[in-house]
């Protein structure tokens, strides 16, 4: 997350912020890494290969920031900041087996170097792992909130696979996508903060929208980003959402002024699943020339502020400017 550097409305800097959590962070690290490792020699080499490809650890920062300006002042705040990171790697190999993804962070995705069967029964492994983990902390509430969460994550990715290809997504119905898919993580993940720290109802509901609207923000940030960064910097070949057959918030805003050229550009590539009939930088070109990255800048922009807003009933303290600062810091990210 070394890009994550800019200053914020909290009057911080990324590295300001580590420093509130780092040790933590890092204890948060350590327990990822010896849970994948297993006495299973495929599980260990496949575990190996994941905890080696890095990852900004957002949603753990968001969890241990949320305890620590709630008052927690216990351990359980790095395991569940683990439990959390474990769901959310299952969620990334099994969408790269659904996508038909092949590279990952820069480097070969787990399906294209071990195939798609492999792949699979890691996910699946990683999600059990993550539950086992959980219920070392005998807490009930919590495991509630871990698997309604995963639930909306499925059933996001489910309404996502049945809209797949198809021109005539809506924003509202992509926006929902979002919510399921990507935004509940981030509100679980607030949301635990507060409730390790027993704020109570109306701060925990506080909490949970926090991360919701982060969420949403986060993920339309990586809508634009698929058309503004590039592969190096990304990770991954530019407009791959398109290529997957995903008509993404920029497109949906551009699919919306109605012009059948424009319209037929887009159609083409979700046939094609490919750039091969129409270059990626001509659809990079449009979303550009008529605005509709800035709306869909605006958007998170104003996603961010609601982010913000919720966070008046806690104390004005540093891990509250923290996060004040992280909308800022992700809708200024280049990855």
């Amino acid at each position: 997350m070394k890009e994550l550097t800019r200053t914020a409305p909290g009057n911080l800097i990324f590295s300001d912020i580590l420093g509130l959590v780092g040790p933590k962070l890092a204890a948060v690290e350590a327990e990822v890494v010896r849970n994948l490792h297993s006495e299973i020699g495929i599980i260990d080499e496949l575990g190996t290969y994941l905890s080696s490809g890095g990852g900004k650890r957002v949603r753990p920062l968001l969890l241990l920031l949320s305890a620590q300006m709630a008052g927690y002042r216990g351990e359980r705040d790095v395991l569940f900041a683990s439990v959390f990171e474990f769901i959310h790697t299952a969620t990334l190999v099994h969408d790269d087996v659904i996508d038909g993804a092949t590279i990952r962070r820069g480097r070969s995705s787990m399906n294209a170097a071990w195939g798609n069967s492999l792949t699979v029964l890691l996910g699946d492994y990683l999600y059990i792992k993550s539950m086992s983990m959980a219920l070392t902390a005998d807490d009930l509430g919590i495991i509630k909130i871990l698997a309604d969460i995963t639930l909306r994550m499925i059933e996001g990715e489910l309404l996502q696979q049945k809209r797949l290809g198809e021109i005539g997504v809506s924003a509202d119905e992509h926006l929902e996508i979002i919510r399921r898919k990507t935004a509940c993580l981030f509100s679980g993940c607030s949301l635990v903060g507060g409730v390790l720290a027993g704020v109570g109802p109306a701060r925990e509901a506080a909490l949970e929208s926090y991360g919701l609207n982060l969420g949403m923000a986060f993920q339309l940030v990586d809508d634009m980003l698929d058309f503004t960064s590039d592969e190096k910097t990304l990770g991954k070949p530019v407009g791959s959402d398109l290529r997957e057959g995903k008509v993404t918030l920029p497109l949906i805003y551009l699919l919306e002024m109605g012009n059948p050229e424009h319209r037929s550009k887009v159609v083409t590539v979700l046939e094609d699943r490919d750039f091969s009939r129409v270059d990626s930088g001509e659809i990079v070109d449009l979303v550009k020339q008529h605005g509709t990255l800035e709306r869909t800048r605006d958007l998170a922009r104003r996603y961010g502020e609601r982010a913000r807003m919720e966070l008046r009933p806690f104390p004005d303290n540093l891990a509250r400017r923290a996060l004040e600062t992280v909308p800022e810091l992700i809708l200024s990210r280049d990855r």
